[in-house]
């Protein structure tokens, strides 16, 4: 083949100088010319396989578009708790009502964040589908909780654990 200059092409047909190699067929027929065109139709990924969208629908059912902002309607204000007064000195009564706590028997948003304020020690964990607060919980959702408020609550910044509920109940750990 003969070098080609900066700005030029081997291209040297009658034909439209704006399309080079028009007289082979234009870009395409010279990338056929210059590549396995087959082994890449082949090779090259063809984007989400619909099996794993099925997938993912039979590990959880879909959640409706409301439960994704939060839980801001689903909660109560933790300044409301007297015994929350009590196991939570250290915070004021201004800042207890910024803190909203889950009712029960709500739905916990998949791969959310959540920490029990009636058990502390067992540190921020995350809920999987159809996990619901139960009624021994004080569930407080970190994207409803200012991020200084939840450093404050959860301690130290680590990877929360995964929760894994029994098979038989679909509720946090009582």
């Amino acid at each position: 083949m003969p070098k080609r200059g900066k700005g030029q092409s081997d291209d040297m047909s009658p034909g439209d100088a704006r399309k080079p190699y028009s007289d082979i067929g234009g870009t395409e027929a010279r990338h056929a010319q210059t590549h396995d065109v087959r082994r890449e139709q082949l090779t090259n990924p063809k984007g989400p396989d619909r099996s794993d969208e099925e997938f993912a629908a039979d590990l959880a059912p879909a959640t409706p578009s409301h439960d994704l902002r939060g839980h801001s309607e689903e909660s109560v204000s933790a300044a409301d708790d007297k015994g929350l007064h009590e196991q939570l000195p250290e915070l004021t009564n201004d800042v207890l009502a910024r803190l909203p706590i889950v009712e029960r028997g709500v739905r916990l948003e998949q791969g959310g964040t959540y920490l029990d304020l009636n058990d502390r020690a067992r540190r921020p964990f995350r809920a999987l589908g159809g996990q619901e607060a139960g009624p021994h919980n004080r569930l407080v959702a970190k994207k409803d909780v200012d991020y200084e408020l939840w450093n404050r609550l959860a301690g130290d910044d680590h990877t929360p654990d995964i929760e894994r509920p029994a098979a038989e109940q679909h509720s946090a750990r009582s």
